[in-house]
């Protein structure tokens, strides 16, 4: 018959995500101010989908998203959505509310701006994916052998403590 043991607790994780949280909202707006584009005016369509907006929808999050998993861990593969849709919705607010349209530009709708949000949320899973990998140093299914030694580690560890338990 088996013991039932209750999983140890990560006391850590709420603490971690948000600095994670924050250090990946704080790349991502950086690297927009750093490149100059802001996704939410429409100028024209050769101005508007450049090279440097390209940069700034795909490989920002990414990188940004890849600190968060190295500062997070696992499970980052879920948190790194949030980043883009904070970013993104704290600069159209912004553009709506605070500072004005530009004149040479408009406000893109929200359906497109979804859509940008969802490009960048997708390349920034790219990256907490990559982050997690780094973490783990492989990515995929354990083998059995690993699997085994884990139980037997993880049973050894129980016998220890319920011998500790007794005395």
């Amino acid at each position: 018959m088996t013991e039932v043991v209750p999983q140890e607790k990560d006391t850590g994780k709420w603490g971690r995500a948000l600095i994670g949280l924050g250090v990946a909202t704080a790349i991502n707006h950086f690297g927009d101010r750093l490149l100059g584009v802001t996704i939410e005016v429409f100028t024209n369509a050769l101005d508007y989908f450049s090279f440097r907006w390209m940069l700034d929808v795909f490989l920002v999050p990414l990188i940004a998203n890849f600190f968060l998993a190295l500062i997070f861990g696992k499970g980052s593969k879920w948190l790194c959505y949030a980043t883009p849709v904070i970013v993104r919705g704290i600069s159209y607010f912004n553009v709506a509310e605070i500072s004005g349209i530009p004149e040479y530009g408009h406000l893109i709708p929200l359906g497109w701006w979804g859509f940008f949000i969802i490009l960048a949320m997708e390349t920034g899973m790219v990256g907490a994916v990559i982050g997690e990998s780094v973490i783990k140093r492989h990515y995929g299914r354990k083998t059995i052998e690993g699997i085994y030694q884990e139980r037997l580690a993880r049973e050894e560890r129980q016998r220890q403590r319920a011998r500790k338990s007794r005395e």
